[in-house]
C-alpha cells in the first residue's frame, strides 16, 4: 500500500519541476537522488513512466515513486 503525500504548489506558481517535487517531498534527499530515480524509471505521473527530469508537474497530477504517492493540488 502507498503513502499518500499532499503537495500544494504555490499560488503564484504554475507547476513545480518534478525533480524539486521529490527533493521538496523528502523522498530524494539531494538533486542527484530524483534525477536517478527518474532515470531508473522509477517515477509515474498519472499512471506513465516519467523520463523527463524537468518535467512541468501542476495541480491535479498524481506522482508515484518508492511506494509513495504525491497528490499535486
Amino acid at each position: 500500500m502507498s503513502n499518500r503525500i499532499i503537495f500544494t504548489i504555490k499560488e503564484d506558481e504554475e507547476f513545480i519541476e518534478l525533480i524539486k517535487l521529490l527533493k521538496v517531498t523528502n523522498i530524494a534527499e539531494s538533486g542527484a537522488m530524483a534525477q536517478i530515480l527518474v532515470a531508473e524509471e522509477e517515477v509515474k505521473r498519472n499512471g506513465e513512466v516519467e523520463l523527463r527530469k524537468r518535467a512541468k508537474i501542476r495541480r491535479g497530477e498524481v506522482i508515484e515513486v518508492l511506494s509513495q504517492e504525491i497528490e499535486v493540488r
